[in-house]
C-alpha cells in the first residue's frame, strides 16, 4: 500500500528540506512541487557534485524518480529552461521525467518589475526583504484572477490578448503610482512564446498522473518551500511569502485530496535562521567573532541559495517550533544541521516569550505581536566533540543526545529524523517516514 509525506520547513525556510527530500526518494517513486516559485533554494549534495535547485523537484537527481510541478506553483518558464539546461549538462535526464500543470500561474516581466519597484519605494524598516523575483506580484494576479497560466500557452492568440490586458494594469501601476518604467509587451511576448515551445512537450494532468501513481502502490513525496513560519496566513505577517508553505497545501497545490496525505515531516535546524526582514525572538549576533551566533553563520554556511544574502541566527525556538507542529500537523519531526552546534559549551534554547506582562510558549500570529517578544531561554551543556557524519544515535555525543530529548519533550513530536551533515549517508534514522 502506498505511503505518501509531506516534507515542509517548520521555520522560516533554510532548512534543509531539499537534502532530505533527496535522501528519501530510494523510497519512493514520484516527488512534487506544490507551493512558491524560483525564490525557493534547495541544495542537494550528492558524491563530489552539488546541485542548486528552485523550480525542479528535489527527487531529479535519483534516476527513475518522476517529478512534477503542480498547480500551486508560480512558474518563471525561462527560469526553468536555464535550471533544466544546467542540470542536463551535468548528465541529469529531465525532460523525461518532469512533469508540468497546465494550470501553473505564469511569472512574467512584469511581475519582477512591480516586486523590485515596491520594494525601493519603502522605508529601509518596512521592506520585506523580497527576492525580487515577481513572486508575490505573480500570486496576486492569480486571485485577482487575471494570470495567465500554462494552459494559455497553447493558445497564441489568446494568450497575446490576455497579455496586453495584464500589462495594460501592471504598467499603469508601474508609471503612474511607483515611478518606475514601463515593461515592454512586444519582448515580453517574444520570450513567452519562445520558451512556450521549450515546455509545451513536458505539460500534462499532473493530478491525474499522481493518482495513477498512487494507485498502483507508488510512494509519493511532496516537496514544500519556504517555511510555515512564512505561511501567507499563519506567518509573520506581513513579513511572510506570497503562498500557503504549510502540509495543508500539498492538496490543493498538486491536485490531490488531503487523504492522500499520510505522514508530515517537519524539518527544523538545531538553531533557528531567517532571510530579510521581520521578528526573530531568539536572534543573536552573527558578526562578532568568537560568539555562538558567528559560529552557526560561518560553520553552518548560512547564505542564501537564491540571493547569496547572510541569514540571521539564533537559537533553537521551540515556542514557535510548537506553532509550526501544529498549523502543519507534524507527524516527526528531522532535526537537521545538528553538528554546526560542535565545539559550543553551552547551548540555549529559547522556550516561550514574555509578551505584555504575560509569559507564553507559543509564538503568537502576526509581525507586531512577535516583535514585542522577549525570549525566555534555557540553557544546556554542549558537547566539543564532532557530531558530523554521524548515522546513529549511538554515535552522538550524550550531551547531543540530551539536547535531541529536550527538544522532543518541548515540543511533543518524535524526533525521528537527524541530519549530521549535506550527505545522504549522514543521515541517522529513528523512524523511517516512508517504512
Amino acid at each position: 500500500m502506498a505511503k505518501n509525506v509531506v516534507v515542509v520547513g517548520t521555520q522560516w525556510g533554510d532548512e534543509g528540506k531539499g537534502k532530505i527530500v533527496d535522501w528519501l526518494t530510494d523510497h519512493a517513486k514520484g516527488v512534487v512541487r506544490f507551493q512558491g516559485g524560483h525564490n525557493a533554494g534547495h541544495t542537494l549534495v550528492v558524491g563530489s557534485t552539488t546541485y542548486k535547485l528552485n523550480l525542479v523537484p528535489s527527487g531529479i537527481v535519483r534516476a527513475g524518480v518522476d517529478c512534477f510541478i503542480g498547480n500551486g506553483v508560480v512558474l518563471d518558464i525561462h527560469h526553468l529552461i536555464s535550471e533544466i539546461r544546467a542540470l542536463e549538462a551535468g548528465g541529469i535526464d529531465v525532460r523525461g521525467r518532469l512533469k508540468i500543470s497546465p494550470g501553473c500561474p505564469i511569472i512574467l516581466g512584469c511581475h519582477s518589475a512591480i516586486d523590485h519597484a515596491r520594494e525601493a519605494a519603502k522605508c529601509a524598516d518596512v521592506r520585506i526583504g523580497t527576492t525580487g523575483k515577481g513572486i508575490g506580484p505573480a500570486y496576486e494576479d492569480k486571485v485577482a484572477r487575471r494570470a495567465l497560466r500554462v494552459y494559455d500557452l497553447f493558445y497564441p492568440g489568446r494568450f497575446a490578448e490576455k497579455l496586453k490586458e495584464n500589462l495594460a494594469y501592471h504598467n499603469f501601476v508601474l508609471t503612474h503610482y511607483l515611478n518606475a518604467q514601463a515593461v515592454d509587451y512586444e519582448a515580453i511576448l517574444a520570450e513567452a512564446m519562445a520558451d512556450a515551445e521549450q515546455i509545451k512537450p513536458l505539460v500534462g494532468d499532473v493530478s491525474a498522473a499522481l493518482h495513477a501513481l498512487n494507485k498502483a502502490g507508488h510512494n509519493l513525496l511532496f516537496e514544500g518551500a519556504q517555511g510555515a513560519l512564512l505561511d501567507i496566513d499563519h506567518g509573520t505577517y506581513p513579513f511572510v511569502t506570497s503562498s500557503n508553505c504549510v502540509a495543508g497545501q500539498a492538496a490543493a497545490g498538486s491536485g490531490v485530496g488531503p487523504g492522500m496525505l499520510h505522514y508530515v515531516l517537519g524539518i527544523t535546524k538545531a538553531y533557528s535562521t531567517r532571510v530579510g526582514g521581520g521578528p526573530f525572538p531568539s536572534e543573536l549576533d552573527i558578526e562578532r567573532e568568537g560568539t555562538p551566533g558567528y559560529q552557526m553563520s560561518q560553520k553552518g554556511r548560512e547564505f542564501g541559495t537564491v540571493t547569496g544574502r547572510k541569514r540571521r541566527c539564533g537559537w533553537l525556538d521551540t515556542a514557535a517550533l510548537k506553532r509550526s507542529i501544529q498549523i502543519n500537523g507534524v507527524t516527526g519531526l528531522c532535526v537537521t544541521k545538528l553538528d554546526v552546534l560542535d565545539g559550543l559549551s553551552e547551548i540555549r534554547i529559547c522556550t516561550g516569550y514574555r509578551l505584555d506582562g504575560n509569559n507564553i510558549d507559543l509564538l503568537p500570529m502576526g509581525a507586531d505581536e512577535v516583535a514585542g517578544c522577549e525570549p525566555i531561554v534555557e540553557s544546556m551543556p554542549g558537547w566539543l566533540v564532532s557530531t558530523a557524519g554521524a548515522n546513529t544515535l549511538e554515535a552522538l555525543p550524550a550531551a547531543a543526545r540530551a539536547y535531541l530529548t529536550r527538544v522532543e519533550e518541548l515540543c511533543e513530536v518524535p524526533i525521528d529524523v537527524v541530519s549530521t551533515g549535506p550527505e545522504r549517508r549522514e543521515t541517522i534514522v529513528r523512524r523511517h517516514p516512508l517504512e
